[in-house]
């Protein structure tokens, strides 16, 4: 089905700085918003249940996989993370742009379902860069880190299977290249078709 709003979909693996980029863009375009995940993980430093996730118990979680709540639903480094295909849909019938943060598993999933849905993915500019991010981060332990970094090894495995690459070394240029891409799309034939019907109507374009 067609839907005059945009669905992005930004994944990367940990450490990369998808979190980041995506809040920026929001920051700069009032026309994109955000869609809030589940999530069974608990909060992390000043984040709020309803504003960066949805924070469930895994009985509540349970229970929205059982009603077939999820258009997706995925374990990630041991919490399960879902996306309510609801609360998509709502938005972009409604025209708006939405950008979804998710892991890779999830990202291909969102594809079956919605097929306009644009998949970005973020890389690092290399290893070393990598492993230096998540431990400045200092949110886990060495262990943690290194299951991190081999999980990012398979993830990185998966980006020729997404429409957009973007290599996140200098932040400044990789927020211009998100922005050149959210850009881009809304100018497409089928999204400025989906976007603008009552235009190309009153210009005879079928």
């Amino acid at each position: 089905m067609d839907y005059p709003g945009n669905l992005f979909v930004v994944a990367a693996p940990s450490g990369a700085g998808k979190s980041s980029l995506v809040k920026a863009l929001l920051e700069l375009d009032s026309q994109v918003h955000s869609s809030i995940s589940h999530t069974t993980r608990a909060p992390r430093g000043q984040e709020k249940h309803g504003r960066e996730y949805f924070f469930a118990s895994e009985s509540e979680f349970d229970a929205m996989v059982a009603s077939n709540a999820f258009v997706e639903w995925a374990n990630v480094h041991g919490r399960r993370y879902g996306t309510s295909k609801k609360a998509i849909e709502e938005r972009i019938a409604q025209g708006n742009d939405v950008v979804l943060e998710i892991d890779f598993q999830g990202a291909l999933q969102i594809k079956q379902v919605f097929a306009n849905a644009v998949l970005i993915f973020i890389l690092p500019p290399s290893w070393e860069e990598l492993r230096s991010r998540l431990e400045r981060r200092g949110e886990d332990s060495p262990e943690v880190i290194e299951v991190r970094l081999k999980n990012a090894a398979q993830e990185m495995a998966q980006v020729h299977k997404f429409d957009f690459v973007i290599i996140n070394e200098l932040f400044e240029r990789a927020l211009f290249d998100m922005k050149t891409i959210v850009h881009a799309q809304r100018l497409k034939y089928a999204a400025q078709r989906r976007a603008r019907a009552e235009t190309f109507v009153s210009l005879n374009i079928s």
